[in-house]
């Protein structure tokens, strides 16, 4: 069974006890680290209270990011030879080759303007935009299924109390983030390792404490992994940088489940009914019981299933292009693009993050089947008919497709949708400016009565027609 959005959980007191970094060998509970302690404790929670009153949101973002930057302590080094330029430089260096051999493995060009290196600091300062943006709607769905739960007359008798209890609930919620977001950046390789587009665009970032860590156990030199890590990254970022209607695309998906999201309000009934004001140790019970867990409706499955099939062809084009790219250069290739396909496929860090955070489990399950249809795709038709897919989402492949890559290649030929007269990037930038001009002419609320019915692709689904998948 998943976790549930936010984990509805309190924090382990235990796991507090492996952050203690006195040294001494006497006993931990003395009365002078009480003492000392404890004034850490009421401290910490002075400046909750104080940030709470100034978060008009669901989720308190500035709790989070002081929450997951006092986690991270000393994790926030660069790395390979911190305090100098050394870290920098390699990143950089690598980067430069990585985008050279690609050029010779896809017609897109490069996507990343800048490549910078970055901490796990400044990955959680770079990427909390966009996280925002995937947990606003779960927040909002939680909270305001307790509010619906309340009856009409303990609201008129709360009052005031009620816009407490929302500051309350964005804290737990921050407190949540926070911690997860800190065990994420702790293990991060480049800003696109979770596989959605975290952060700022056309920037390509790595993150060498993170890799010098990975390397640790591979039995592979610094600057192998590192070279290959930045190729991929580089890869993702051609991606995302050219094909316009992909990082939406990602994005409005990710939204859709995660505004899906219902809590039984019979439930809620049930577990108020549990809960002794007076007994905090009942409140942790009750959460802790799985009475809030979320039920996953048909739209939910429905957006989680083209989220899975999107994934999947997006990290299988970025495993074969890297792997024709790199070639023979690197000696240990092979062996670093099973190593990173089997963690990128058996979950780790991003699949828990994202089951706390907005109750999804982040795995491309079907990696390998989608990375089998790129490479059938381009064997056959070549790098540039294989390319050409990515222009408009209409000709990308669907779920049904990877089952039988061999049919889809086939129908592919005999479509002549990959034409000898289709011009890739002119039908990419044809793809841009109609997704811009979309963007633009969208109507406002007051028009929202007129457009047309929904889809239920999200915002980056201009184009589609009826029926399309």
């Amino acid at each position: 069974m998943s976790n549930p959005p936010f984990g509805f959980g309190l924090p382990d007191p235990d796991k507090g006890r492996d952050n203690d970094s006195s040294g001494s060998g006497g006993q931990s509970g003395s009365g002078a680290d009480s003492f000392q302690q404890l004034g850490q404790m009421l401290s910490q929670l002075g400046q909750m209270l104080s940030q709470a009153g100034s978060s008009s949101g669901p989720v308190n973002y500035d709790l989070a990011k002081q929450i997951a930057l006092q986690r991270l302590g000393s994790e926030g080094q660069l790395g390979f030879s911190a305090g100098d330029t050394t870290g920098e430089s390699a990143v950089r260096d690598s980067s430069h080759l990585a985008e050279l051999w690609l050029d010779g493995a896809t017609i897109l060009p490069a996507g990343a303007s800048t490549t910078v290196t970055w901490t796990a600091r400044d990955w959680i300062d770079k990427t909390l935009p966009t996280w925002q943006r995937l947990c606003d709607p779960v927040a909002k769905q939680v909270s305001g299924a307790w509010m619906q739960a309340l009856p009409e007359e303990a609201k008129q008798a709360a009052g005031p109390l009620l816009s407490m209890v929302g500051q309350m609930g964005g804290m737990a919620f921050g407190s949540q983030l926070g911690n997860a977001l800190a065990a994420l950046a702790s293990e991060v390789l480049t800003s696109t390792d979770v596989g959605l587009p975290l952060g700022p665009e056309n920037t390509s970032a790595l993150l060498p404490k993170n890799i010098e860590k990975f390397t640790e156990g591979l039995e592979r030199p610094t600057s192998e992994v590192l070279v290959f890590l930045a190729a991929r990254e580089a890869a993702h970022q051609r991606l995302f940088a050219h094909v316009p209607w992909l990082r939406q695309r990602l994005l409005a998906t990710v939204e859709e489940f995660a505004s899906g999201i219902t809590v039984d309000t019979s439930a809620l009934e049930q577990l108020a009914g549990q809960v002794d004001p007076s007994n905090p140790a009942s409140i942790e019970q009750a959460m802790s019981s799985g009475l809030l867990e979320p039920q996953t409706t048909p739209e939910q499955q429905a957006a989680l299933d083209r989220l899975e099939t999107l994934l999947a062809l997006v990290e299988g084009w970025v495993d074969v292009v890297v792997a024709e790219a790199i070639g023979d250069r690197l000696p240990g290739a092979d062996a670093l693009r099973e190593t990173l396909r089997r963690r990128r496929a058996t979950g780790g860090p991003a699949e828990q993050t994202f089951a706390t955070l907005v109750g999804l489990e982040l795995r491309p399950r079907r990696m390998r089947a989608a990375s089998a249809l790129w490479k059938l795709v381009g064997d056959r038709h070549g790098m540039q008919a294989r390319d050409t897919l990515w222009t408009h989402p209409d000709l990308m492949p669907r779920a049904e497709d990877l089952d039988d890559p061999m049919e889809f290649a086939e129908r592919l030929g005999d479509s002549g949708a990959l034409g000898a007269d289709v011009d890739p990037i002119a039908e990419l930038e044809r793809t841009e400016r109609a997704e811009r001009a979309a963007r633009e002419s969208e109507p406002g609320p007051a028009d929202s009565d007129s457009s047309g019915p929904d889809t239920d692709e999200g915002p980056g689904a201009a184009g589609n027609k009826p029926g399309d998948a």
